[in-house]
């Protein structure tokens, strides 16, 4: 089933949105989505590399009309500087926290770069919305800080835990933070697909496949705009909130793309999963399911909110429940994987 996610999407008519790692590939489909819908006061991105930045401007100003693009800024900075955000920050309602680094590799070569930018980042993003009084924040987190087996996992891991528990520290100020968590994006820089169709527009004689048994889940650009922005208006504040969407075996994808050519296993890569994992069995117990995402709730005891059980129409998991792309009860086959390219993933 194509969720759109474009339900209960929050007013931002006349409000300032601010997005950290605005350059990126979420950042982009984000600026067009919101340029479309809405007439924001501001929408300022922020990110440490001009060029994308210069870039992206052009691209913005050859696609919009004047009084269209009028509300973009672009604030060139490091969320590892908590006085150039918290400069930024002024006069902000809503945070979008995408900046990161990635890469599995590079962060398990560079250990501190990636702690720097992910955990340290973090806690300056928190330290400026709760400064200047921002609304609320929500952190763009990912499959691999569940059970994570690598560095970037658990650096995103402990962001995740950085935004749940700063609710606790907003007092009369007011802020309320939240974490949107999902998997691989389709189309996006570094994901499989445009990969593959690399290899196959070189004429590639076989596809690498990592191993034979590997799934993961597959989620568009703008649906995880639409998943993010729709998390504004339900957040209550400390949740973690996971898009039901479905998963794929990498070598249905690879024949889907590719009809007939052989694969070729060339085994998994240090600290690569076989399967993706969104909420784990240890977190069932504060897992709620509603009809279209999973929220896994906060569970301190200083910070009082009603449950999604409550009044929000949702139910508690059944013990031991787990989600992930293996055990997934949705799957994608063939013609739905190409549709959603040709119709979603720009």
């Amino acid at each position: 089933m194509y969720r759109t996610f474009d339900d209960d999407i929050i007013d931002l008519n006349d409000k300032v949105i601010f997005v950290t790692g605005g350059t990126g590939s979420f950042g982009r489909k984000f600026v067009s989505t919101i340029l479309q819908r809405y007439k924001p006061r501001k929408l300022i991105i922020f990110s440490r590399d001009e060029l994308k930045q210069y870039d992206m401007q052009n691209a913005v100003n050859a696609a919009y009309p004047p009084e269209v693009r009028a509300c973009m800024r672009y604030f060139i900075g490091d969320v590892r500087d908590r006085e150039r955000l918290t400069l930024a920050t002024r006069g902000v309602d809503y945070i979008i926290h995408a900046a990161a680094l990635k890469q599995v590799p590079a962060a398990e070569h560079n250990p501190s770069e990636c702690i720097r930018t992910n955990i340290t980042g973090a806690e300056n993003v928190v330290a400026a919305a709760l400064q200047n009084r921002v609304k609320r924040v929500i952190a763009l987190s990912t499959d691999k800080a569940c059970n994570p087996v690598n560095l970037y996992g658990a650096t995103k891991l402990a962001s995740d835990k950085t935004f749940v528990a700063a609710n606790n520290l907003s007092g009369d100020i007011g802020t309320r933070f939240a974490v949107v968590r999902y998997g691989n994006v389709v189309g996006s820089r570094g994901s499989v697909v445009p990969f593959f169709r690399q290899l196959l527009a070189e004429k590639a004689e076989f596809l690498p496949i990592t191993d034979d048994r590997m799934t993961r889940f597959w989620i568009t650009l703008q649906q995880g705009v639409n998943f993010t922005l729709s998390n504004f208006s339900l957040m209550r504040g400390g949740e973690i909130f996971v898009p039901k969407i479905p998963s794929m075996k990498i070598t249905d994808l690879a024949q889907a793309l590719a009809p007939g050519l052989p694969h070729r296993t060339v085994g998994i890569r240090p600290g690569e999963k076989l399967h993706e994992a969104m909420i784990a069995v240890d977190d069932a117990y504060a897992t709620v399911e509603l009809a279209d995402r999973y929220v896994i709730e906060p569970q301190f005891g200083e910070y009082v909110r009603k449950s999604f059980t409550e009044d929000g129409g949702g139910k508690l998991v059944v013990d031991r429940f787990s989600y992930g792309s293996d055990n997934n009860t949705e799957w994608l086959d063939a013609p739905e994987l190409l549709e959603i390219l040709d119709k979603h993933a720009s």
